[in-house]
């Protein structure tokens, strides 16, 4: 199967740094290498309302949600590019995520059987300079394949916080060059790992 990407812009700045430092990785990609963006700010996505176990149906307002699901069932490698906001993914990119809970039991409730086996990557921009400040976002996402029986590829740091100062962090600048060439391992929970070694 040919990749295609989804990259979903999850910023509250237009051209953010998370944004250029994904497109600079994707610039890297092979020719004819599927790729759709979309800016999650831009999209109407009303906040999520849980309804799982409620009586009755679904909460139905007028949104964008239908190209969002049918978008991410069209990749095979979603790419969530949000800055580092209070040590996670911005509300916008957790909104979608959320959107997740939903899909897994409608309008399709093969969302989970469909998703398993594509892989899952992060981009963040951050003001600090000390990687382990990024790990709670590093978790959500990685917990996130797991539960899914995703791939997840890591996530590619840069630094920056004013516009376009990622474009100066050269060591985010190499990896980007081979961050989508990495081979994605399925991704697992750690007390998973614990477990199997034990």
């Amino acid at each position: 199967m040919a990749r295609s990407f989804l990259f979903l812009l999850g910023s509250a700045r237009a051209d953010g740094n998370a944004e250029l430092l994904a497109r600079a990785a994707a610039e890297q990609l092979p020719g004819g290498t599927g790729q759709r963006w979309l800016n999650l700010e831009r999209l109407r996505l009303p906040d999520f309302h849980d309804a799982r176990h409620a009586a009755g149906s679904w909460p139905q307002e007028e949104s964008d949600e239908d190209l969002l699901r049918e978008a991410t069932l069209a990749a095979t490698d979603v790419v969530i590019v949000s800055p580092l906001y209070w040590y996670s993914v911005s509300s916008y990119a957790k909104r979608y995520l959320d959107y997740w809970s939903k899909w897994l039991s409608t309008p399709d409730p093969g969302f989970k059987a469909r998703m398993a086996g594509r892989t899952l990557w992060g981009v963040t921009a951050m003001a600090d300079r000390e990687p382990v400040r990024a790990e709670p976002l590093i978790l959500t996402l990685n917990h996130t394949a797991a539960y899914m029986g995703m791939r997840f590829g890591g996530v590619l740091l840069g630094n920056g916080s004013r516009p376009g100062q990622v474009l100066s962090d050269e060591r985010a600048a190499v990896e980007a060059k081979t961050f989508f060439a990495q081979e994605a391992p399925l991704a697992r929970f750690p007390d998973a790992e614990r477990s199997s070694a034990g």
